[in-house]
């Protein structure tokens, strides 16, 4: 399968979650070739979430690296992910993945 490479990110990932993704990717077992999937899922009332999960490269995806993360991404979903940041939370209150979208 040939992997299709973007030269523009569309979502960008903060130091603390790359630390977390790699924290995840070497202590869960998580394959050798698998990426960061990044998505979108609907929701109800027309609303949109985003998804993280791992998954390996399909002939509908993207891929590129971000601070040496590999990163994929179904192709129809990257216009509703540019300027996306995602991001780590750790507090006493909470703990997990966040999604900053820059606002057009």
């Amino acid at each position: 399968m040939e992997e299709r490479k973007m030269s523009l990110e569309p979502v960008t990932i903060t130091p603390k979650a790359i630390e977390e993704v790699k924290n995840i990717m070497s202590n869960k077992g998580i394959p050798e070739g698998y990426a960061l999937r990044v998505g979108i899922k609907g929701g109800g009332c027309g609303a949109m979430g985003y998804v993280l999960g791992f998954d390996q490269l399909k002939d509908s995806d993207i891929s590129y690296a971000h601070q040496e993360v590999p990163i994929i991404i179904e192709k129809k979903h990257v216009m509703y992910l540019m300027g996306l940041e995602v991001d780590f939370i750790e507090d006493s209150e909470e703990r997990g993945f966040c999604f900053n979208k820059e606002e057009s």
